[in-house]
């Protein structure tokens, strides 16, 4: 796979989707410039908001990404959090959670799981392809997700998008 350059976040199509729809799930987002060094470019979590620099190259889709480890992160900390997690399984229900917005959204996955994303995308988008959603147990064991036996739309739909 070839490994596409990311573009200012400003001239992504799917920045106001994005937007939006984080603003309708109750995630707070804020554009403003950012000191160069973020662990995802041109974002960062900031007091539990999702801040990040419409004029620095990054990936769009890795908003939604940040936004899951808000989503999934201990509510009793989230208006202070500054950094995500580095716990696997908030990084594994993150990703879950990212596709289930991106899926929300209709977005395609790849504007989610980049050419750039870890080096190569491509096991995520078979895995998830596949039914085998990494991450979906702890989506369902916080009450985000349903269980197969509970009736209602099953993942990727969530029967809400915040961790309570």
């Amino acid at each position: 796979m070839t490994i596409a350059t990311p573009r200012p976040l400003r001239d992504a199509p799917e920045l106001a989707a994005i937007l939006a729809f984080l603003g309708d799930v109750g995630i707070a987002t804020l554009a403003r410039p950012l000191p160069g060094d973020t662990v995802l470019p041109g974002m960062t979590v900031v007091g539990g908001t999702l801040c990040y620099d419409p004029a620095r190259a990054g990936w769009v889709g890795d908003l939604l990404h940040e936004a899951g480890h808000i989503a999934v992160g201990d509510p009793h900390t989230r208006a202070a959090q500054t950094a995500v997690a580095d716990d696997p399984a908030e990084e594994m229900a993150a990703i879950c959670w990212s596709y289930a917005a991106a899926f929300a959204i209709g977005l395609p996955v790849t504007t989610l799981f980049h050419s750039g994303y870890r080096d190569s995308p491509d096991y995520l988008i078979d895995a998830f392809a596949r039914g085998h959603a990494i991450g979906l147990p702890m989506l369902r064991y916080w009450g985000l997700a349903r269980r197969a036996d509970e009736p209602g739309p099953p993942y990727p739909v969530l029967r809400r998008w915040l961790r309570r």
